[in-house]
């Protein structure tokens, strides 16, 4: 009988530290200097969070079945049915993650890592094998590599404190985007404030498109590290992030993705894209709000200090000073958001059971119809590209702000959102306060969207000269 060991992250005392746990589908063996803990493969927390994928006769995915899968769904708003066209924003969880959130509270609530008691040893399977998901879900190398943090905002800020506050000096050049949303913004503000440092912009053309011909002469020496969003959350605009990085790498500079609207809407690998550091939210892909990742590669990880203090991230410690662990327990401070990385592994299976190349295709799809009924609108401007783009379609009507639209959508049932969308720096690049934005997931129609059409011309006469 085969068995496979493995050694047990961060036990609670030196004493344990040796200690290990050999896994096999049947027994489970405690001692009181050690543990051998039997766990069958790597699995999800719950059967449910398999997803069932929804087909038609032709063995085509039913993307209307799919719907059965998201209760939030069916409802009524103001009397009318629910559309949901928020998705940038927020994306509505399936009964899979639903379950196994529920699963997790109901048989397994306990905190990870610290206990040798049942509860804790199924807990921390649930959270760790979380880890091992996300990282096959990005192509990671290891486990080791993914960071589990409360989203992609706090991603990016660990980076800026960790990695900039040890390798950033005065004069340095962070190279951002000007599409970037505050979060890919303000953290390197704050960072270059701090170090002396100094910003660089690659422009953003009227099509909504990067001015990719003065990316080279951007990216000089000076650069230290190129941040950017792989999907405009506002315009939705696909930035090619493995060229981005591959001319980064050329100069020395460490990079950054932003994928918070990229992760659930195509396939989306570290490998490939060459990045250094890539960040994400699961709240944008099906998952629980206050959940996300970074993933670092391996030696830049291992070189850089604590960004948090407090208990699990310690080897040691005394009154004078304390020892760390090694990544990614180092940046994981105190107990985690244990529950959402189980449900964020759940909505990862989901996904790819679906498969997010055809989502990706189905997405797309949306957003082109979107854009050809749009054209029929009178005195309505369409932001971004023409060509391929994300599922994101930022529009100006000029006969009303797109606050006052948005509210007279929501009359009727219709989830659109109309501001600055954390883009305030590129609403100024457009002279616009800001855009009414519809943005779209594999559970959203065609048939919605006309539905959207229709109340948009409404507005456009209500909010038109009488």
């Amino acid at each position: 009988m085969a068995l496979q060991a493995s050694v047990t992250p961060c036990l609670p005392f030196p004493i344990f530290r040796s200690s290990f746990v050999i896994r096999h589908s049947s027994f489970v063996i405690r001692h009181s200097s050690f543990v051998i803990r039997t766990f069958p493969p790597r699995h999800s927390p719950h059967p449910a969070a398999h997803s069932r994928v929804h087909r038609t006769a032709d063995n085509s995915i039913d993307w209307q079945a799919l719907r059965e899968d998201f209760p939030i769904l069916d409802q009524q708003v103001h009397g009318h049915p629910l559309i949901y066209f928020d998705n940038a924003a927020t994306t509505h969880k399936p009964k899979s993650v639903l379950d196994a959130l529920r699963h997790y509270y109901e048989r397994d609530n306990a905190n990870v890592h610290r206990g040798l008691h049942e509860l804790s040893s199924r807990a921390t399977e649930a959270y760790e094998g979380a880890r091992s998901r996300v990282a096959e879900y990005i192509g990671a190398a290891d486990a080791g590599e993914i960071v589990f943090t409360r989203g992609t905002t706090e991603s990016i800020n660990l980076v800026a404190h960790a990695w900039g506050g040890k390798f950033l000096r005065s004069g340095d050049v962070i190279l951002l985007t000007e599409m970037e949303h505050h979060s890919n913004l303000v953290p390197w503000q704050l960072l270059a404030q701090r170090a002396g440092a100094r910003l660089r912009f690659v422009p953003v053309l009227d099509d909504g498109t990067l001015a990719l011909d003065q990316l080279d002469e951007l990216l000089t020496p000076e650069v230290k590290l190129f941040a950017f969003t792989h999907v405009s959350n506002s315009l939705g605009t696909i930035n090619p992030a493995a060229d981005f990085c591959r001319k980064a790498r050329n100069v020395g500079a460490v990079t950054l993705v932003d994928a918070a609207q990229s992760a659930g809407h195509m396939p989306v690998d570290v490998q490939e894209i060459g990045c250094d550091f890539l960040a994400f939210s699961g709240h944008k892909m099906g998952g629980p709000t206050g959940i996300g990742a970074l993933y670092g590669r391996a030696e830049i990880l291992e070189s850089l200090p604590p960004w948090h203090g407090g208990g699990e991230m310690i080897v040691s410690v005394s009154l004078e000073k304390s020892s760390y662990k090694k990544p990614p327990h180092r940046f994981e401070a105190g107990t985690p958001n244990i529950a959402g990385a189980i449900g964020l592994a759940a909505a990862i299976d989901y996904l790819e059971g679906i498969g997010r190349a055809a989502i990706f295709e189905h997405d797309s799809r949306l957003a082109r119809y979107a854009l050809d009924r749009f054209a029929e609108l009178p005195g309505m401007r369409v932001l971004g590209p023409a060509g391929e783009r994300g599922a994101i379609v930022g529009f100006v009507m000029d006969a009303a702000h797109p606050h006052d639209l948005t509210t007279f959508a929501d009359q009727r049932g219709l989830a659109l959102r109309g501001g600055h969308h954390c883009n305030q720096p590129l609403m100024r690049r457009f002279g616009l306060p800001g855009t009414t934005r519809a943005s779209f997931y594999f559970y959203n129609t065609t048939a919605e969207i006309d539905r959207m059409i229709d109340i948009l011309r409404d507005a456009t006469r209500f909010f038109g000269p009488k």
